[in-house]
């Protein structure tokens, strides 16, 4: 999530157009590039398909019922995340945009999720909390049905080819597995090929990774959001922590590391600490405390460390 300028008054017209019409013009572009990576079967950049436009119309012909369920399962979990954050915003008055879609047609997952500009300046710390922390429970909400229905679909009785693209399971995905699949020669293990990915399975895995990053404690992030309120200034010193393990990680483990490097980086540039609240005296209550305390283990859970391999 990031901040919008003040909206003054006299602006609201322009301002409204553009606000309508950016978030609908990346939403459509965000469900193409989905459908595109769900009929190529994630793996959107086989050179057949940049060479030869009949072979490209196949494989949409023949596979557009796999594009079309992981389009829609990987936009309702995206859109239920970024309606959390909004509806919350729209509850507190905040100025907020409309959620906006991130297309990405050249990666296998397609996307690269979906923000809302916000005019976090005016929130006090309790709203801080309840915007940060309702998107990601919302998303959940959706991700993990969609998961373990694509979990239980998983044909997993073979074992995968040599050299396949491995996607990297989280640690509730490997518990999944394993319940789900106890007798299977891949169960226990912490990766799924390639090849016998579906829809659903890589939505749901889609929705954990995005989850896992955006409550991670640092910055704007959604986590960032929900460290601040619990702990105030406090928070920079985990921040901080957090930073340094994670260059020491990428520094040690480099070529396992190198899907998250970019974004380290972009982070320590737009700096890893969260500004005050207009409000930093008022309590969290119990329940506000329990609910963001069990919160900070997302990032353990959802978050697949190796992400993708080869």
């Amino acid at each position: 999530m990031s901040h919008l300028p003040e909206i003054r008054e006299s602006d609201l017209g322009v301002i409204s157009q553009r606000r309508v019409m950016l978030p609908v013009l990346l939403f459509v572009a965000t469900c193409a590039s989905t459908f595109w990576v769900g009929v190529t079967r994630w793996d959107p950049l086989q050179a057949q398909y940049s060479r030869d436009w009949p072979a490209a119309w196949q494989v949409v012909s023949t596979n557009w019922p796999i594009g079309l369920a992981y389009m829609g399962a990987v936009l309702a979990i995206l859109l239920t995340h970024e309606m959390g954050h909004f509806l919350q915003t729209v509850k507190y008055g905040i100025s907020a945009s409309y959620p906006l879609c991130i297309p990405v047609p050249f990666n296998p997952i397609g996307t690269m999720g979906a923000v809302i500009g916000m005019d976090g300046s005016r929130a006090d710390r309790r709203q801080i909390f309840d915007i940060g922390i309702a998107g990601p429970l919302a998303g959940l909400a959706v991700a993990f049905p969609v998961l373990w229905q694509g979990i239980k679909a998983l044909d997993l009785s073979r074992p995968a080819s040599p050299g396949e693209i491995e996607f990297h399971l989280p640690l509730v995905a490997q518990w999944m597995l394993r319940w789900a699949h106890p007798q299977a020669a891949w169960a226990g293990e912490q990766w799924v090929g390639l090849s016998d990915l579906n829809p659903y399975f890589m939505a749901g895995w889609v929705g954990m990774l995005i989850t896992g990053l955006n409550m991670l404690p640092i910055s704007q992030l959604d986590g960032g959001h929900t460290m601040y309120a619990l702990f105030l200034d406090r928070a920079h010193s985990f921040a901080r922590l957090f930073i340094s393990f994670a260059i020491l990680y990428v520094v040690i483990n480099l070529d396992e590391a190198v899907l998250w490097t970019p974004m380290l980086l972009l982070v320590i540039f737009l700096g890893i600490h969260h500004p005050p609240t207009t409000d930093d005296s008022i309590p969290l209550g119990p329940l506000r405390w329990a609910v963001g305390l069990a919160s900070l283990a997302i990032p353990v859970l959802c978050f697949p460390l190796l992400g993708v391999r080869q």
